[in-house]
């Protein structure tokens, strides 16, 4: 009786987590299907869906040059920011290193640092050695912001994998580098696919820094282009709803395809 209560419990808890993803996101569809300049009170499908808005929404705001943006900085940061976290990852987990704790504090001191608080600096740094108005205004910063992370979520994985199996590969003459590349990369697989889905999700999304340093309108993120596009088209519900769903489709899209390895990096995760 205990097991049944427990486990409906689970069950009613998992479908309204469901029901709080999956409603609002059919309530957006709904939205985006309308006439253009309706407003829909309720989740309601139209008897008339207009597929036009999504035409419409990607002209007026320009979502082909932002999505090309966002796709040039999410796909030079996501390497970028895996292959460092997974290096200082795995010599944090497996390496003796002098002030080794002292450096994987000041990583995970890291963390706290709000976009808000290093923005400002930022811009002037970028100001003072050319790269403002350039990819890699963003790109960079944003490199080096996801590394604490990424550190630290490798650093775990790394840790969980038994000290017999490096010290075997050690005695059999394999160097670290030989070890880390062909021993433990190849078990690491759902780990770093779920490091490089949120950080593609992360670099996506990124607002601030997209706004703040490239000022030409047609180099910014699709986020910051959303925002611009709210405050041009505010009142015109459908449309926007429009433009949302394409900004959050290719994140939508890379989750469905690699689901099942970020779910088992997650696993992983919450395992350790």
């Amino acid at each position: 009786m205990k097991n049944l209560s427990s486990r409906v419990l689970s069950n009613s808890f998992l479908f309204v987590a469901a029901a709080a993803v999956v409603i609002p996101f059919l309530a957006l569809i709904s939205a985006s299907l309308q006439p253009s300049g309706t407003l829909v009170p309720r989740l309601m499908w139209p008897t008339d869906p207009q597929w036009s808005n999504f035409a419409a929404a990607w002209t007026m705001a320009g979502f082909g040059s932002l999505i090309r943006s966002s796709a040039i900085i999410a796909v030079i940061v996501v390497p970028v920011a895996v292959i460092c976290s997974t290096l200082a990852g795995y010599a944090m987990a497996t390496m003796r290193l002098a002030g080794k704790g002292m450096l994987f504090a000041f990583f995970i001191a890291g963390l706290t640092l709000p976009y808000e608080a290093i923005v400002i600096p930022l811009y002037f740094d970028m100001r003072s050695i050319g790269l403002l108005d350039t990819y890699w205004a963003v790109i960079l910063p944003l490199a080096g912001a996801f590394m604490p992370f990424g550190i630290f979520w490798m650093r775990s994985y790394f840790e969980s994998i038994p000290r017999e199996l490096i010290e075997a590969a050690q005695i059999d003459g394999a160097s670290s580098f030989r070890i880390m590349v062909q021993i433990l990369i190849p078990t690491a697989k759902p780990a770093l696919i779920t490091l490089g889905l949120l950080n593609f999700m992360w670099a996506w999304n990124q607002f601030l820094l997209a706004l703040i340093l490239i000022r030409d309108p047609a180099m910014r993120t699709a986020p910051s282009g959303l925002g611009t596009f709210v405050q041009q088209y505010g009142e015109d519900i459908p449309l926007l709803a429009a433009g949302t769903l394409i900004v959050i489709a290719p994140i939508a899209i890379l989750y469905f395809i690699f689901q099942r390895h970020f779910i088992s990096g997650m696993l992983q995760g919450a395992i350790k």
